[in-house]
């Protein structure tokens, strides 16, 4: 058998999507992925909740970007070449359907990310990619005519073009290393807000405050949306928007920070003050407890009025307008003590990875090893959740497919 033109180091979602676009446009040419797990796709499988968010409904690049705290200049770019709408018309064209819920968020109509694995399997079968799993790589050299990949099995396998899309993976890293990159110190992204032993949590575990803004404190760093409040502390699309773009600062900070919760993010502090003593007025003989207002649900608004010193027996006529001024202050700026992250489901995104301004994002290519391509997660690029991070996966990795494929060098 010939050796192989091009060699995909990692079957994930980038490296498989590379593959398929590739051997698609060149179908002469022999493409292989190498992985090193006992299974390809292993993150799509997961993704989700095992439903797999593919993509976001967001089709204008300018504003796609912004969804990147990191890589969103790198990929306005690419985004205008292939982005969302062209995610979707690429899997409707392999018989996958994709739906759009209420934030956007994109998954198979299936909601089982078996279909997409199985989409994958067929189109890179199709095309004629080889894959193999357990695959063990000690080093890659570069040599005049390409690069040569030395397995743990004593084999040598030459490309003329290779492509690492090995996600987070600290091998990928030293490789691109070892090639003559520079790496961006990885650090996580996309966690969980541990506020351990806060009574004004404790027993709320999974209570949802729907319009709710997080900010760290000290910063400029501010999130809103959706806040969940977990047996742990602090998760939903607001903390993890919050912990996406706050990575390296909570890193360097040992994930120990002060977190401000504004539970009512559309009114002012002012209007909260006002309405407060309105509801004094109104309800004078009503237990403070029980007359839960601005859309904060009574369990939690309870636990507000305990915090602030009014017991739940407290009548409106008897809260002073010190304690009401106090409850304004923990509606509208509760500070809770974070120490420590924790892992948002069984999915794991990067900050850091290959410098960007080493590649050209046109074909995905080193600016400083001709014939070598990234694509997907390895780069120092994250989104948001909410299908931002395959969105990366399918843009970079088309783009490194169809530049392989044309490249004659």
């Amino acid at each position: 058998m010939s050796d192989p033109w091009v060699i995909v180091v990692g079957g994930g979602a980038a490296g498989f999507f590379a593959a398929i676009a590739c051997a698609e446009k060149a179908p002469e040419r022999r493409v292989l992925v190498l992985e090193k797990g006992a299974e390809v796709l292993a993150k799509v499988r997961i993704s989700g909740g095992g439903r797999c968010n593919v993509t976001h409904a967001c089709f204008d690049p300018a504003l796609l970007v912004k969804n990147y705290p990191r890589g969103a200049e790198a990929l306005r770019g690419p985004f205008t070449r292939f982005q969302p709408r062209d995610a979707v018309a690429w899997f409707a064209a392999r018989g996958v359907a994709l739906k759009t819920v209420e934030d956007g968020s994109m998954f198979p109509v299936t909601d089982r990310s078996e279909t997409i694995i199985n989409c994958f399997r067929n189109a890179a079968a199709q095309a004629g990619v080889e894959v193999q799993t357990n695959v063990e790589i000690l080093s890659i050299a570069r040599e005049e005519t390409g690069f040569v990949l030395v397995m743990a099995d004593g084999r040598k396998i030459p490309c003329r073009r290779l492509l690492l899309a090995t996600g987070s993976g600290r091998d990928g890293y030293r490789w691109a290393h070892d090639l003559g990159h520079t790496i961006e110190i990885p650090v996580p992204s996309l966690f969980t807000f541990n506020v351990p032993n806060d009574p004004r949590l404790n027993g709320l575990s999974g209570l949802v405050a729907e319009n709710a803004r997080i900010s760290l404190r000290g910063t400029s760093l501010s999130q809103t949306g959706p806040l969940l409040i977990t047996h742990w502390g602090f998760s939903g699309p607001a903390a993890l928007k919050l912990s996406a773009w706050g990575a390296r600062v909570l890193h360097e900070s040992g994930y120990k920070a002060r977190l401000e919760v504004r539970w009512i993010s559309d009114i002012s502090r002012e209007d909260v003050a006002r309405e407060l003593r309105a509801l004094k007025q109104a309800h004078p003989k009503k237990q403070v407890a029980s007359v839960a207002s601005f859309g904060v649900q009574r369990r939690l608004w309870e636990r507000l009025a305990a915090a602030v010193g009014i017991p739940s027996e407290k009548r409106w006529a008897d809260a002073s307008a010190k304690e009401l001024d106090k409850l304004c202050v923990e509606l509208t700026a509760g500070l809770y003590v974070m120490d420590g992250k924790g892992a948002f489901k069984e999915e794991f995104v990067t900050c850091g990875g290959v410098n960007l301004d080493e590649v050209d994002f046109r074909t995905m290519e080193s600016r400083i090893r001709p014939g070598l391509h990234f694509a997907g997660e390895i780069l120092d690029i994250d989104g948001v959740t909410g299908g931002f991070n395959f969105q990366n996966a399918w843009t970079t990795g088309w783009l490194a497919g169809q530049a392989m494929a044309s490249n004659e060098s």
